[in-house]
């Protein structure tokens, strides 16, 4: 005689029937099935995570190369400020003219990934044009440090849509985003011998295995390291 296996569907109504009179809630359903698990010893087959594409040197140089030939300085900036700081585009465009302290070479994330607040550093030699720039952004009496041309901040698209246009122009394999921005800086920093440590303060990530010695590292520490790399950065 052939015993028929119950569907996916019939043995989740069995379950329900038997579990209906506690009431459990998300997290406890969570945990019995994970018990579950380990009881049927089934084993969650994980996905390779696929690693990101980080550009060679040689392609963000082509890259700014093209974006300097346009002479569009609010472009040149942006870029740069993405290149320099490693900081995500959905903070990018919440930057207010108020969170950079020109004096001391950093931008404020207000609310970053997380809901976290952080300080992130920028080079010395990137001053002077900030000064210039955001002197003519208030001359405009705008309020972010990049805004359109209706009078608010960039939105994601519009960030995405201005790589893309350079994108096309250096005839890029892959097309840049601010993510390979990103991933170019801490994987550059990286290759300059500074310390995930010292790395984790400005570039906003939050691991449970580090978070107790990046806990006792300050911006200040991070920064005089990353004051002591930039100057050689090929941008």
């Amino acid at each position: 005689m052939i015993t028929r296996q119950m569907t996916v569907k019939q043995k989740a109504k069995q379950v329900a029937k038997l579990l209906r009179g506690e009431r459990p809630d998300y997290f406890y359903l969570k945990e019995l099935f994970r018990h579950l698990r380990t009881e049927l010893k089934v084993v969650v087959q994980q996905k390779p995570k696929k690693l990101p594409y980080v550009p060679l040197e040689e392609e963000i140089n082509n890259y700014y190369d093209l974006v300097w030939n346009g002479q569009n300085v609010a472009h040149m900036v942006l870029i740069k400020t993405l290149l320099y700081t490693g900081i995500r585009v959905g903070e990018l465009i919440k930057i207010k003219i108020e969170d950079v302290n020109l004096r001391q070479c950093q931008i404020k994330i207000n609310d970053g990934k997380g809901h976290k607040d952080r300080v992130v550093p920028f080079p010395k030699g990137f001053r002077e044009v900030l000064v210039a720039y955001i002197k003519s952004c208030k001359e405009k009496q705008a309020i972010y440090l990049f805004e359109s041309i209706r009078k608010g901040s960039y939105t994601d698209r519009g960030i995405r849509k201005i790589l893309l246009q350079y994108s096309k122009l250096a005839k890029m394999k892959y097309t840049m985003t601010p993510h390979k921005l990103r991933h170019f800086l801490l994987t550059w920093m990286k290759k300059q011998g500074v310390d995930d440590a010292l790395i984790q303060p400005y570039s906003g990530h939050d691991s449970r295995k580090s978070l107790e010695i990046y806990s006792k590292l300050s911006i200040t520490d991070a920064q005089k390291k990353y004051d002591e790399v930039i100057n050689n950065f090929p941008i």
